[in-house]
């Protein structure tokens, strides 16, 4: 059999990240996370590495801002995986990134780099809405630099994290079901497609030996949770036996509402736009130079919609 891949991953106390130090290691691969020092006092973190060590993981110390332990760290590994922030209300730091595309230029060893996005793929995404498109810009950015340095990777679009966008029946500012009333965006019926987070890390670190993805987008599209909101909203009602009311938004009203929004909520609101009025997700098909993961991978058992949804009855 052929050696796995040793893995480091950056950001691995995050949202997504301690996903995908848990894929890693349930995949068997020699699992490293980067442990930055400037964490200081967030002891929800340090619980975090505490408890990737007693799972079998390694902590490697390196800093941002310091080049050289970046190196070091990256030398260290075969591969490695990002999973920077890139959430406006939450912490946004993608261009932390050029720093680690540099520490792996420099280091020379990496067989593979999967930088921070899981999201809409930014490609796609060049021609999109103020504040809004500033995420993608960013991830492309990123990608620039990751190119010209010649370094072999592999970009990841998981499209909706379920978290955020099928609990609360894709509703903004809030991570939990209505109780009485929904929004719907348009006539509800564009297809959006929605991935359990565990999902994306297992299909993310299944792409780290397989030859079939490299330097290639590799889209994360379960065919059955390629739904509409209104799909979404039936499912829900069917679980609970009841029926929500329902108000329609214009395009023209939801963009209008980003009026008075802070920074975070209208990137927001350019985000749900294009998912949930242009279909930005699902109007393409997968071309050259792309694949789809629940294709490669087809014996991995995804979570369904109506599966990831009976946690909040």
């Amino acid at each position: 059999m052929n050696k796995k891949s040793r893995i480091l991953v950056v950001g691995g106390s995050g949202y997504i990240g301690k996903r995908l130090v848990k894929a890693s290691l349930a995949e068997g691969h020699p699992t490293l996370v980067l442990q930055r020092p400037e964490m200081g006092l967030d002891i929800d973190k340090l619980q975090h590495f505490l408890s990737f060590k007693k799972q079998g993981a390694r902590l490697i110390q390196a800093s941002f801002d310091d080049h050289r332990s970046l190196v070091d760290a990256v030398r260290q590994a075969d591969v490695v995986v990002s999973a920077m922030s890139g959430v406006h209300f939450r912490s946004h730091n993608l261009l932390l990134q050029l720093k680690l595309v540099d520490a792996i230029k420099e280091a020379g060893n990496i067989k593979l780099f999967i930088p921070s996005e899981f999201g809409m793929d930014p490609f796609r995404m060049q021609n999109s809405l103020e504040p809004g498109r500033v995420t993608f810009d960013e991830k492309m950015v990123v990608r620039k630099a990751i190119e010209d340095a010649a370094i072999p990777f592999t970009y990841i679009s998981a499209n909706c994290f379920a978290g955020y966008f099928v609990g609360n029946l894709s509703q903004m500012c809030t991570l939990i079901p209505p109780k009485d009333k929904v929004l719907v965006y348009g006539d509800g019926n564009t297809k959006a497609i929605y991935v359990d987070e565990d999902d994306v890390a297992t299909y993310t670190i299944k792409t780290v030996d397989d030859p079939r993805t490299l330097n290639k987008t590799v889209y994360i599209r379960p065919p059955e949770n390629i739904i509409s909101q209104k799909e979404l909203i039936s499912i829900w009602e069917a679980l609970k036996g009841k029926k929500l009311t329902k108000t329609t938004i214009s395009a023209e009203d939801f963009l209008a509402s980003m009026k008075d929004m802070d920074y975070a909520g209208q990137v927001g609101v350019c985000h749900f736009y294009h998912i949930f009025y242009e279909g930005c997700l699902t109007n393409f098909e997968i071309g050259q130079g792309e694949e789809e993961a629940s294709k490669l991978y087809p014996e991995l058992k995804y979570t369904r919609v109506h599966e990831y949804l009976k946690r909040y009855v």
